[in-house]
């Protein structure tokens, strides 16, 4: 019973990491978005400005773990998946412009709870963002 309990914990978190990502599923419009958190996701919304876009994609593929699945620049909608460290759970950020705004949308793909990861990742995106512009 016993390794049968083991095969399944070891299965379920190769499943976890190794699932194939379907881009289209998570390169979506973000649609209507304010500043908010809850279980298992997180928005932001700031003020577009020019370059920022870029510097928020290339803040992004500075994160560990962290590729782009969908979009680019010149589309106006970039979605990445950025994994934890250890499991490998994936999580997916999308970063849209949006007429005068720039919107920030991370959310997890299994479970209920991310802990406050995804509201982190943003909230620490943004800041090295500004904080990189207000040098530069």
């Amino acid at each position: 019973m016993l390794y049968i309990l083991a095969f399944a914990v070891v299965a379920g978190l190769a499943y976890v990491r190794l699932a194939p990502i379907d881009a289209d599923r998570w390169h979506k419009p973000v649609g209507p978005a304010e500043d908010a958190t809850g279980q298992g996701w997180a928005a932001r919304v700031v003020t577009d400005a020019p370059g920022l876009l870029s510097d928020l994609h290339q803040g992004m593929l500075a994160l560990p773990r962290t590729e782009l699945i969908a979009g680019g620049v010149g589309d106006g909608r970039l979605t990445y998946v950025t994994r934890s460290k250890w499991i490998g759970f994936p999580d997916f950020t999308t970063i849209e412009q949006d007429n005068g705004q720039i919107k920030l949308y991370a959310r997890l793909r299994f479970g209920k709870s991310d802990l406050g990861v995804n509201a982190k990742r943003l909230e620490g995106l943004l800041e090295r963002v500004r904080a990189k512009r207000s040098k530069g």
